[in-house]
């Protein structure tokens, strides 16, 4: 899943800073202040400030607007976080901390699927009670044509495409409003025998199926209330919450949804009477009034300022945690725009990257994140330490010794701009964020890196909640000239095939909401895929798939740089915080709560 910063440079005072930072943070123990916010680290494998008190308003500051409302359009993973406000699936991720929340729990359904005919076929019975905002009745058949509508790929752009391509491989079926049947329920994959049964029937086995209904595209949606393409202005709630106000780019309002029943979901717990997110995408202001306490949480969750995490440790250390994320930071190198559909020009990029500079201008290793080397974070099988561009042992040295493989490796990237017909360098565009922390500071950065084998990189600097239909449109790259996109990913969920398929298989390119930033296609990375998603042995797909993230690598289609970690803030007021996996690190927003008890 992606991602959504500041124009300032990283000057020698804040690095200095940042060098303080890792040191404070680092003890991890605490100063008589740790207290008044639970304490540094609190919700990393716990829970702080635990409570099941109701009531009161949950404010959310963001720098960047969801992605979409619908949840059949939504790709960014805070948007799918905020989702189980307003929105339920057959199953869920559990709610608790750390790697535990990775299991799947029950959601609409009364348990997970009975699974029968050798893997590809999957019952579920539907929970008594289950209601639509209006008090009607939610029915197998709302969850059937929500799922549908991620056919309809003229009108609903932008989300994950794994049940279209696992249900309809051969892409027979066009959508609900193409649909010639009377009731627009004509997917034969999916069948509703009565309003409490829905029985999806695979083509061919694939063991992560539970693990994509468990995403917002497998929410239910009310044929009568469906939109289309206007629907993610006020989305029809499932959930116990309901939108009162959507001001896009500018703020969202939920109230409780009154016909919601308890009784029915085991889920939420559904603590807040309101919650409010103000969009703004000023990062220092939006940081000193988290500290000020005019907002509990960053809905965003990619991490604090660095002005604002140091403020934030010295002053209000028991108020923050150092996540550990499933997010890779990358630069996708465009297969499609010249010079780079030359594999050696490619290769030019790696040898003339420093990774450990660019580590320092996002904040250093605890504020950063480990210099990464490999397409999968660390949590995914696939993972290994292969590295053929000596990326990890050159981040390691210092001093003299750090020159001299840097200059080693500025010789080697010369070398492969020979090799590929461009001696003396060439021009091209990197396109970077401007509301992601650190996104544009690191491109220029990397621009800085590359001059120096006059690899002369312009920065195109575009709005995050503008990527789909950017970056993520493979004419309007091409149009813009744009040769490498920085970014962020996390799994969608967590195998190979969960992180990395959107990235890398060629049947994933789509014109709008194109996540193969890349535009690889190779028949061979699609084989991998192919194989390790038939295999019933998770120990044989991650080293199939760490045979892709090696091809990968050797032909320099993607180049990651680092495994991120940040600072997040969480108020005194805010209870139930916890850090999930399931949501790649960030908190699990359905079970905070508000109380001003201070």
């Amino acid at each position: 899943m992606p991602t959504g910063s500041s124009k300032r440079r990283l000057t020698a005072g804040a690095a200095l800073v940042v060098a303080a930072l890792v040191t404070t943070t680092a003890c991890g123990g605490g100063s008589d202040d740790d207290s008044k916010g639970a304490g540094y680290n609190a919700a990393i494998g716990k829970v702080a400030n635990q409570s099941a008190k109701k009531g009161g308003t949950l404010k959310f500051v963001a720098k960047q607007d969801l992605d979409s409302a619908d949840p059949q359009r939504a790709y960014y993973g805070f948007a799918w976080d905020f989702m189980r406000y307003y929105t339920r699936t057959l199953i869920t991720y559990d709610t608790k901390p750390g790697a535990a929340s990775n299991k799947l729990v029950p959601d609409l359904a009364e348990s997970t699927a009975k699974i029968s005919d050798d893997g590809k076929t999957y019952t579920y019975k539907l929970r008594d009670g289950l209601t639509w905002e209006d008090g009607s009745k939610l029915t197998s058949k709302d969850i059937k044509y929500g799922i549908e509508r991620i056919w309809a790929t003229k009108v609903i752009t932008g989300g994950p495409g794994y049940l279209k391509s696992t249900l309809d491989p051969k892409g027979e079926y066009k959508g609900p409003y193409e649909d010639k049947s009377k009731d627009k329920l004509g997917l034969k994959a999916i069948e509703t025998p009565d309003d409490n049964t829905i029985i999806f029937k695979l083509p061919k086995k694939n063991g992560d199926f539970e693990q994509m209904l468990a995403m917002p595209s497998g929410t239910p949606v009310k044929q009568s209330e469906d939109t289309g393409a206007k629907y993610t202005q006020k989305p029809f709630s499932s959930g116990p919450y309901k939108f009162e106000n959507y001001s896009a780019g500018k703020s969202i309002t939920l109230v409780r949804n009154k016909n919601w029943k308890k009784s029915s979901d085991p889920v939420r717990p559904a603590l807040p009477d309101k919650i409010t997110v103000t969009i703004s995408a000023n990062l220092e202001e939006n940081d000193k009034r988290l500290m000020e306490g005019d907002y509990d949480i960053d809905m965003n969750g990619t991490g604090m300022t660095q002005s604002g995490r140091t403020t934030a440790i010295q002053d209000h250390k028991g108020n923050v945690d150092n996540m550990q994320t499933d997010f890779v930071r990358y630069v996708a190198l465009v297969t499609k725009t010249k010079p780079f559909d030359n594999e050696a020009c490619r290769k030019a990029v790696f040898y003339a990257t420093d990774f450990a500079s660019l580590q320092k201008t996002r904040g250093g290793p605890v504020a950063a994140g480990d210099v990464a080397n490999s397409v999968f974070p660390k949590s995914i099988k696939g993972h290994d330490d292969y590295d053929p561009y000596g990326v990890l042992k050159r981040s390691a040295l210092k001093g003299e010794a750090k020159k001299k493989a840097d200059a080693e490796s500025l010789t080697k990237a010369k070398a492969e701009l020979k090799k590929c017909g461009k001696p003396n360098g060439f021009s091209t565009k990197i396109s970077a964020r401007t509301n992601q922390p650190g996104e544009v500071d690191a491109a220029t950065a990397l621009q800085e890196q590359l001059k120096k084998v006059n690899i002369n990189a312009e920065v195109d600097q575009i709005d995050g909640a503008d990527s789909s239909s950017i970056t993520g449109s493979p004419s309007v790259v091409k149009k813009r000239g744009i040769g490498m996109t920085m970014a962020g990913w996390g799994p969608d969920f967590p195998t190979g095939q969960g992180y990395a398929q959107p990235l890398f298989d060629s049947r994933f390119i789509n014109e709008n909401g194109n996540y193969n930033e890349s535009q690889i296609d190779d028949p061979k990375i699609d084989k991998y895929f192919d194989d390790a998603i038939g295999t019933v042995d998770p120990n044989k797909a991650g080293q199939i798939y760490t045979d892709m993230a090696h091809e990968i690598i050797d032909k320099a289609y993607w180049m990651p740089f680092i495994y991120e970690k940040n600072v997040s803030w969480r108020s005194s007021r805010a209870t139930n915080v916890y850090s999930s996996a399931a949501y790649s690190g960030r908190y699990d927003y359905i079970s905070l709560g508000v109380s001003d008890k201070k």
